[in-house]
């Protein structure tokens, strides 16, 4: 595929930024989102502004996966290795969904894109259980494009579709991830309208996958709340979140700009400093799943970690 116009943004592998200098830019884009890792070590993650999926190769080269990506957003490879996305329209052919690519063939397979009868608004972030169960939340679009509600739901492998939570439960669902055993989901609430709920909320996931027991986990109020969401293999949770510069909301510049990684009881047990707005999102990849990729702003950046990942 071509890559006129976008070969003059790529930065050098070994180029280092102005921040933690454990931490270096793979590439630069325009905005990312969504990174997930294929079983070849190839990084595929989304560009919003141009409506791409991206390829970062193991040896460096950058290319289009896909074009035309309707608003693409959260990615993730399941358990056959097969593309899960996001889509969250590109507002022009108004058609959110959630999608599965076979790399092998190219097809496409819708998983998602009406419940009773709606269109989903705006699908943004996808996560996995040990069963093969699919978790996505539907963001909250306001205005004469919005069909239904914000929600969290559940496509089981049998293709059943399960809306597990609704307005006013939640308000602005974002990230999602689910903990190594099964036991606990993770949900970002990102609403940046003043007293908008800017937080992690945990839940018990039971075997049927359903949820019980909602909690707290961290609150980012007022500052900026997480986006993506990814979980190592000992259960710790790494939150993309917080902003460098106010972007005309509520929302404060209380909440520093990275990753901030949580064990399991919620204690903050490292930060890792992102320069860019907007942090977006993070996923483990490697051999030894000990590359953590963050995607913000323009650029898609690489860190190791101590701790192995999971690909959820």
């Amino acid at each position: 595929m071509s890559l006129r116009g976008l070969l003059p943004l790529l930065l050098p592998l070994c180029a280092l930024g102005a921040g933690d200098p454990a931490v270096r830019a793979a590439a630069t884009v325009a905005f990312t989102e969504g990174p997930t890792v294929y079983r070849d070590g190839s990084v595929f993650f989304s560009e919003m502004t141009g409506q791409r999926i991206l390829r970062l190769s193991p040896d460096g080269k950058l290319s289009v996966w896909r074009e035309n990506s309707n608003g693409t957003n959260g990615l993730l490879f399941d358990a056959e290795w097969r593309l899960v996305a996001c889509e969250s329209s590109d507002l022009t052919l108004n058609r959110p969904r959630v999608t599965r690519t076979n790399l092998d063939t190219g097809e496409i397979e819708v998983l998602a894109e009406f419940y009773r009868g709606k269109r989903l608004n705006a699908p943004n972030d996808v996560t996995m259980d040990s069963q093969g169960r699919l978790y996505f939340t539907d963001f909250d679009r306001a205005g004469p494009e919005r069909w239904g509600t914000p929600g969290v739901y559940r496509i089981d492998p049998g293709g059943s579709l399960t809306r597990l939570l609704t307005s006013p439960e939640v308000q602005r669902p974002n990230g999602i991830a689910i903990s190594p055993d099964d036991r606990t989901l993770y949900l970002v609430e990102a609403n940046p309208r003043e007293g908008g709920a800017r937080l992690i909320r945990a839940y018990d996931l039971t075997p049927a996958g359903t949820l019980a027991n909602m909690r707290v986990f961290h609150d980012f109020y007022p500052g900026r709340s997480a986006d993506g969401l990814c979980i190592d293999s000992h259960g710790n949770l790494y939150a993309a979140a917080g902003l460098h510069r106010r972007r005309g909301s509520s929302e404060t510049l209380d909440t520093r700009p990275g990753v901030h990684v949580f064990s399991p009881a919620g204690k903050l047990l490292r930060y890792i400093h992102i320069w860019e707005d907007t942090v977006t999102n993070c996923a483990f990849g490697g051999p030894d799943l000990r590359t953590l990729y963050v995607t913000a702003g323009k650029t898609l950046f690489e860190t190791r970690v101590d701790v192995p990942g999971t690909r959820r």
